[in-house]
C-alpha cells in the first residue's frame, strides 16, 4: 500500500483477471473469428470505461496513477461490477467511501447485459429518481440525450416540473395525468428512503419551486403508474405511439425501459427511420 491508501499490486491483479474473464458476449461486442485473446482486449475495456488503453495497461502494471472516484465508478461500470465487486475496487483505488450519486449511478450487470442487446431499440436504464443513467443511440434519437443533466436536473422528475421543453417530447394531452403519476412515484420513493434522503430532498426542492407540484403534492396520490402506453411528439417525425416494457432490480431501484411500436404501423417506420438516422440528424428539445 501506498499513503494515498492506492493497492497498485492488488488493484493490476484485480483488473487483470476481470479483463480475463469478460467474454465479448458479456459487454455486446461480436467475438469474431480472429480472436485470439482469452477474455477482453484491453483497448475493448478501455473504450467500455471511457479511459485510454495506455492508461488501462499502466494500472495493469502496477504502474499507473491513482484512479479517481468518477474514473473508479467508469472502471466499475465498464467491467460490470457487481455491487460487492465495484466495492473492492474502490479499496483497492484508496478510496474508503463512496459518493453517493455516485454508488446510486452504478448500474446494476444484469441490466447491463440486457442493455448490450439492445443497441437497435429505444432503450434506457433509470435510477429511482428517474435519473438517467444510460441509453442506447435509438433511445437518444427518440428523447434526446438525458444523460447531459447535472444536479437536481439529472432526475426526469425535477425537470418535469421546472423545465418547459422536459415536456415537448410527450403529447399534450398526457401531461396532466404524467405530472400525478410523478407525483405518486416520488411520494412512494421518499417515503421508502426516509428522512434526509435524496428523495426527501427532492420533495422539499420541487416543493419551493413549482407551485404545480406543491398543490398535486397535497392530494396525497399513491399507488399511480405509467402506462405502456406512450405518446411521443418528436421534433422531426411527429408524433409516435409506442409500448413500454420495464425490466425492474428491485435491489438497486433501478428499471430498464424498452420502447417498441407495432410492427405495420406508421409509428414503427417513424421508428425505424429514428433508428437508421441516429440522433446527430435531429436537434435536442
Amino acid at each position: 500500500m501506498t499513503d494515498t491508501g492506492l493497492d497498485r499490486d492488488g488493484l493490476a491483479a484485480f483488473l487483470r483477471g476481470r479483463r480475463q474473464s469478460l467474454q465479448p458476449e458479456d459487454v455486446g461486442l461480436r467475438r469474431g473469428a480472429r480472436r485470439r485473446t482469452s477474455g477482453l482486449r484491453r483497448e475493448e475495456v478501455a473504450e467500455l470505461c471511457d479511459m485510454s488503453s495506455d492508461y488501462l495497461a499502466r494500472l495493469e502494471r502496477g504502474s499507473g496513477s491513482q484512479p479517481s472516484q468518477q474514473m473508479a465508478a467508469a472502471i466499475a461500470r465498464g467491467l460490470r461490477l457487481t455491487p460487492d465487486e465495484r466495492d473492492h475496487l474502490f479499496l483497492l483505488c484508496g478510496h474508503r467511501g463512496q459518493p453517493r450519486h455516485l454508488r446510486d449511478a452504478h448500474i446494476s450487470p444484469g441490466l447491463l447485459r440486457v442493455m448490450d442487446r439492445l443497441q437497435d431499440t429505444p432503450a434506457e436504464i433509470l435510477g429511482p429518481l428517474g435519473e438517467t443513467l444510460q441509453q442506447t443511440p435509438p433511445a437518444v434519437a427518440l428523447l434526446g440525450d438525458e444523460t447531459r443533466h447535472t444536479g437536481p436536473a439529472r432526475s426526469a422528475l425535477y425537470r418535469w416540473f421546472t423545465d418547459p421543453a422536459s415536456r415537448s417530447r410527450y403529447l399534450p394531452e398526457d401531461h396532466e395525468q404524467n405530472s400525478r403519476v410523478y407525483v405518486s412515484i416520488l411520494r412512494a420513493v421518499a417515503t421508502a428512503q426516509g428522512a434526509g434522503s435524496p428523495g426527501a430532498a427532492l420533495v422539499t426542492e420541487l416543493q419551493s419551486v413549482s407551485a404545480e407540484f406543491a398543490a398535486l403534492w397535497e392530494r396525497q396520490e399513491i399507488g399511480l403508474r405509467w402506462s405502456n402506453a406512450k405518446r411521443f411528439v418528436h421534433p422531426e417525425v411527429g408524433r409516435i405511439d409506442l409500448f413500454c416494457q420495464t425490466l425492474l432490480d428491485p435491489d438497486q431501484g433501478q428499471s430498464l425501459l424498452i420502447f417498441t411500436a407495432s410492427p405495420g404501423t406508421e409509428s414503427h417506420e417513424k421508428l425505424a427511420l429514428l433508428t437508421v438516422l441516429g440522433s446527430d440528424t435531429f436537434t435536442d428539445a
